[in-house]
């Protein structure tokens, strides 16, 4: 029988795969798996690249509040930097984002660095329109993750399609269906980007979740370029591929 991995190279052909959505040990409180583990997983199961997307200080992280901002940042960006490390030595390519939170709900956030986190230790007060407002103007990205998930912690769903570009539609560890069908739906009707990402805390089990694209992404400044544009790239975990995906 074809396994899963055999299956997704046939349905996209012999495009680069990259993680859009993972967590880390050292920065996520709720990870299992360290930098290390995870970029060594990711280039066995034959992706390009991964954007480690820790929670930031308004979600679960592991950093410590009462810290001075500079501490907190350095200790923030750890499990990415380790990231990078092992990706050098092995050839995987990783970018930096993070998740960041409001009331339960959560923006992956793409194109700044940690320059500018330092540079803006007020961050925490913005609101969220004007965190979307900053961010767009360095020319950031920012995808609403998990739109429609519900759990014990998520005590309303809030939407704001006129602060995101783009919508994860396929979050890979849902278990009810029903969590991506609806965020697919938000997304077509809101005009809005569609991407998929695995929302990884453990590198087991691999859930498979990423894009894929016929071009091969250098800076996450390319990979943003090519999402924003609509460019030929895929949704993994998604069958038959979408219609932006050419052969």
């Amino acid at each position: 029988m074809m396994n899963r991995e055999n299956d997704r190279r046939m349905t996209y052909g012999n495009g680069y795969k990259y993680e859009t959505h993972l967590h880390t040990s050292e920065t996520s409180a709720c990870a299992v798996s360290s930098a290390g583990d995870m970029v060594r997983a990711y280039a066995d199961a034959g992706y390009t690249g991964i954007v480690v997307t820790d929670h930031f200080f308004n979600g679960n992280t592991c950093v410590p509040p009462h810290l001075p901002w500079e501490t907190r940042v350095d200790l923030f960006c750890r499990g990415f930097e380790n990231a990078r490390e092992e990706g050098e030595k092995i050839g995987l390519k990783v970018f930096f984002g993070w998740e960041y939170g409001y009331y339960q709900t959560d923006f992956l956030t793409y194109g700044l660095d940690r320059e500018f986190l330092l540079e803006n230790p007020d961050v925490l007060k913005w609101s969220l329109d004007e965190y979307s407002e900053v961010v767009h103007s360095l020319g950031g990205f920012i995808t609403h993750a998990h739109p429609f998930r519900e759990a014990f912690y998520i005590d309303a769903i809030r939407l704001f399609p006129n602060l995101v570009d783009a919508v994860e539609v396929i979050n890979a560890s849902h278990t009810d269906p029903a969590f991506n069908r609806k965020a697919k739906k938000y997304a077509e009707e809101n005009g809005l980007i569609e991407m998929s990402g695995s929302d990884a805390h453990s590198t087991k089990p691999m859930l498979g979740g990423g894009i894929v694209s016929e071009t091969k992404f250098e800076t996450i400044e390319d990979l943003i370029a090519g999402v924003r544009g609509r460019a030929a790239y895929g949704l993994l975990g998604e069958t038959p591929p979408p219609k932006h995906w050419r052969k």
